[in-house]
């Protein structure tokens, strides 16, 4: 995500390029055509009757299975559209889907990157606009808000949400007496419990050092003030060199005795294999990773902590966020039929099976998730929920301010740098590019 390509001007370029730029180029794209499919005064194309593909390009390569039954059920529907689903490896398709935008070839739906993602790809030109989309009205405007342009408009249907959990082993918990915390304190107690008993407390994985960042928003909300911070530090009145954020980064270097020893340079499939095998007793992540739990067919019932409680009887705090959304490629030959699928998507049809399907929670009002933990998940998030802090509001600048902030906490795990020279690095890139709300 961070090599260089001219993709659009003033801070459009920095942003753009940070996020969906082709390996090593430096031409500018060609501006996509004006048509102009679901919203906006501009008309689109006409099914003209005969059969006709769409593309739907994905980062999700472990879904395929389930989207060829969810297209399946569309497809009866529509016999004369046929969609191919065109999963890409996660690390190669912001490139991939790069250069199709660039040269106006290949894809007709596109998954959108959320929130500053999504909005340099509307910036540049290159997504219609959905906002007359039938069923978009389902939607709560908060999570189209992570497929929104700056000028407003949607330009992507939000399809699922993640929550960051810490997942714990609910046989290894029974087997020693373990309560599960409610509050921080408790939380440290546990831990500490679980190293006495030569018990992994959490199978952290630092080498990808997005995944610290998941592990701190779903620990951290409580110790910076949640959105009461959010509101703050949006505003301008705080910034990241705040106290209470430092203190939120002193959680994580907390953690780091229940971590497992040289946890920076092991991978999350590592992580993972700690926790499969009960040598951890907790895993951190995002709620997509029920599906892989299921999948790998674990011989323990695996439970969650939401998040923290302020004090010992309050509500905990679950960190909930849009994780993807669908677009129609502006340079896509067949609008109308595009639009068609994107009404699909949106429906409670497609939400409903979708959920059940891929185990996901989703954004559409009135789908209940089939899968139990999911379900508690989505009830915990109406009622108590907190943003994804730095991937919602602060993904710009190059490097982001977010990765800037994950890089400096692999940096404070290696010993180079202080909580507070963490702090310090994220509000530096910040200040770079991040103009307050009015």
């Amino acid at each position: 995500m961070g090599k260089k390509s001219k993709l659009y001007f003033g801070s459009m370029l920095v942003l753009l390029s940070a996020i969906v730029s082709a390996c090593g180029g430096g031409s500018t794209p060609a501006p996509a055509d004006n048509k102009q499919g679901a919203s906006g005064g501009e008309v689109a194309a006409k099914p003209s009757g005969e059969k006709v593909k769409l593309t739907m390009y994905s980062w999700r390569p472990e879904d395929k299975d389930g989207y060829a039954k969810l297209i399946d059920v569309f497809q009866k529907d529509n016999p004369n559209i046929q969609v191919e689903f065109k999963p890409l490896k996660s690390t190669e398709y912001n490139t991939i889907l790069s250069n199709a935008l660039q040269s106006g070839t290949d894809v007709d739906i596109l998954q959108l990157r959320p929130y500053d993602g999504a909005k340099a790809l509307a910036d540049a030109n290159y997504l219609t606009a959905v906002d007359n989309v039938k069923g978009i009205e389902n939607i709560p405007a908060s999570y189209l808000d992570a497929a929104r342009g700056s000028d407003n408009k949607v330009y992507g249907i939000p399809f699922m949400l993640n929550n960051a959990v810490i997942f714990y082993n609910k046989k290894v918990f029974q087997d020693n007496g373990l309560q599960v915390p409610e509050t921080w304190e408790e939380f440290l107690k546990v831990c500490e419990t679980l190293k006495s008993k030569n018990i992994i407390p959490i199978a952290q994985s630092g080498k990808a050092s997005y995944l610290l960042s998941m592990t701190h928003t779903a620990i951290a909300p409580t110790a910076y003030g949640g959105n009461d911070f959010v509101k703050s530090v949006t505003s301008g009145a705080t910034n990241f060199k705040d106290p209470k954020f430092v203190d939120s980064i002193n959680r994580m270097k907390q953690l780091e005795p229940y971590f497992p020893k040289d946890f920076v340079a092991i991978e999350d499939k590592d992580a993972q294999a700690l926790f499969f095998t009960s040598k951890a007793a907790m895993y951190i992540n995002g709620s997509h990773r029920l599906e892989t739990f299921e999948a790998n067919k674990l011989p323990f019932e695996v439970d969650f902590i939401p998040g923290f409680a302020a004090k010992k009887g309050d509500p905990a705090l679950i960190t909930t966020w849009v994780d993807g959304s669908y677009a129609i490629a502006k340079s896509s030959k067949h609008q109308a039929e595009a639009q068609k699928f994107i009404e699909y998507i949106a429906s409670s049809k497609f939400a409903q099976a979708f959920s059940d399907e891929l185990s996901r929670v989703s954004p559409v009002k009135g789908v209940t998730p089939k899968h139990p933990l999911l379900k508690r998940m989505a009830e915990l998030s109406e009622k108590n929920s907190t943003p994804y802090l730095l991937l919602t509001n602060f993904s710009q600048g190059t490097p982001t301010t977010k990765s800037t902030f994950e890089d400096s906490m692999q940096g404070m795990f290696v010993g180079q740098l202080t909580p507070e020279k963490v702090a310090e690095n994220t509000q530096t890139s910040l200040e770079k590019w991040f103009k307050p709300a009015k």
